[in-house]
């Protein structure tokens, strides 16, 4: 009997859908920009790289003066938006249109942990210390708020739960690690519309003090905010900034140790710091 060899089975062919091909262009975005993602993302352009940098940096500037309402005043915005285009750069990289996201979603947190990442880098003074700064300083406005003037160290010191040598120890603490710019800019004046750098309110030997003091209502504002400290505040900014005494000196003349001086000083320096810098 004659045998009939059967064909060989075929190997069915997998057709290409539109589902298999890479998606290179995040959703919600015009035609133009569409197209700067399509040549990154398909064929990594170096200028569709850049045309999206300039496109999205109005982001990073948007994270970066969130970022900076809760940030000293010595910390330029303009750092903190290089800082960001990093984050911005990096987010470009490893964003992944294909999976539904808008952009901006996925930028906005990187952004802003650059930015965090850099400024955490960059600051030496141990996260106890910031933390005990901060609380001294809310307790400090709670109390201000509630007796409308500035609280004595006891009442401070009762506000945190703490005995008053330990509210000493902390400022000295403070004191050794706070860092000032001395291009710093406080604003002065009436109405707040005057500016002066915190080295323009240092003293020179060589010259009369009241000779860098231009305008009155800045000699006004700072002699008000003086009138406001404790009696003790008061002696020892005057000795220290209008008489040239060092605290050594200043110490034997109240009878306590320079230390004791030194925290003294640092207390009155943030209460007339806090005053000056106040925006209405």
């Amino acid at each position: 009997m004659a045998t009939t060899k059967k064909a060989p089975a075929k190997t069915p062919v997998k057709k290409a859908t539109a589902g298999t091909a890479t998606i290179t262009v995040p959703p919600h975005v015009d035609d133009e920009l569409g197209n700067h993602w399509n040549a990154f993302k398909g064929s990594d352009s170096p200028e569709a790289r850049e045309k999206l940098i300039l496109h999205y940096a109005p982001l990073v500037k948007y994270v970066a003066s969130r970022v900076a309402t809760g940030l000293p005043a010595s910390v330029e915005q303009a750092d903190l938006v290089s800082y960001g285009m990093f984050g911005l750069m990096d987010a470009l990289g490893k964003f992944e249109p294909g999976r539904g996201n808008k952009f901006e979603t996925y930028a906005i947190p990187r952004i802003k942990g650059a930015i965090i990442d850099e400024l955490r880098a960059m600051d030496w003074v141990p996260r106890s210390i910031r933390f005990k700064a901060r609380e001294i300083d809310k307790a400090n406005a709670d109390l201000e708020a509630m007796l409308k003037r500035q609280p004595t160290e006891k009442e401070l010191a009762e506000r945190l739960g703490i005995t008053l040598r330990e509210l000493h120890d902390v400022v000295s603490q403070i004191s050794f690690v706070s860092v000032l710019a001395l291009d710093e800019m406080v604003s002065v004046g009436a109405d707040r519309g005057e500016q002066v750098s915190l080295i323009d309110t240092l003293a020179d030997k060589g010259i009369d003090p009241t000779q860098g003091v231009e305008s009155q209502e800045t000699r006004g504002l700072l002699a008000a905010a003086i009138n406001d400290l404790s009696e003790r505040e008061k002696i020892v900014v005057t000795l220290y900034y209008f008489e040239g005494l060092t605290l050594a000196e200043i110490g034997e003349i109240l009878g306590v140790t320079e230390s004791r001086v030194c925290q003294i000083h640092t207390k009155a320096v943030g209460v007339l710091r806090g005053q000056l810098t106040e925006v209405d």
